[in-house]
């Protein structure tokens, strides 16, 4: 058996049913969160989303809106200035260039202001739901750290790139919560906690430990 058919083997059964920790019901909302959980936590975000989206319902609400307006509600995330100053010129980008509605490719997703590669995979992944597979810093350490990836996989991207090239397309939305999830609570950056990790059997780091 793969590490990769080991890892959908044991999470199909532990965490069938998956889902994203930031609060959204649309693929605007989604989008405006994933920006905002740039080097932050997901639940100081979901503290400041819901009086922001009650302000600002929809992209065409945000383009009209002030940077000073929008910090007012974003204050205490992290970055507050440049993420409300990308929130309003993504804002009128969706209005000027795709009719307020989000667009729903990653070509389209990129072009946005504060809109990168793995904000984009966020939103193709659970608002529209492509098989994409967001790399954050957590599934790029477990990525690595359990050999799923080779050495030479230095970026975000090529990691990505990896991922997506075994997981079977039906799990890899699954697959980036599964190791997103794993690396936020069990492989954690300083101290991993190998002792209770169900997927220590496989790992390369936990192995070269001992």
């Amino acid at each position: 058996m793969t590490k990769y058919q080991y890892i959908i083997d044991y999470f199909s059964k532990t965490q069938p049913d998956v889902a994203s920790e930031l609060n959204y019901g649309s693929a605007y909302e989604l989008l405006v969160a994933t920006m905002l959980a740039a080097q932050c936590t997901d639940k100081r975000v979901n503290m400041v989303t819901p009086a922001l989206f009650a302000a600002y319902p929809t992209p065409a609400d945000l383009a009209k809106a002030t940077e000073e307006e929008v910090l007012t509600y974003i204050k205490s995330v992290s970055y507050p200035n440049s993420k409300a100053r990308h929130l309003v010129q993504m804002a009128q980008t969706v209005v000027s260039d795709f009719g307020g509605e989000i667009p729903c490719t990653m070509e389209e997703l990129t072009k946005l202001p504060g809109v990168g590669r793995k904000t984009a995979n966020v939103v193709l992944a659970f608002a529209f739901d492509q098989a994409a597979m967001p790399v954050d810093t957590h599934v790029f350490r477990v990525s690595h750290r359990l050999g799923l990836v080779p050495d030479s996989a230095k970026t975000p991207e090529a990691v990505e790139k990896e991922l997506v090239k075994h997981f079977p397309k039906e799990y890899i939305s699954r697959a980036h919560h599964w190791l997103l999830l794993h690396g936020r609570y069990v492989c954690t950056a300083r101290k991993p906690h190998c002792e209770e990790c169900a997927l220590a059997c496989i790992c390369d780091a936990s192995r070269s430990a001992n």
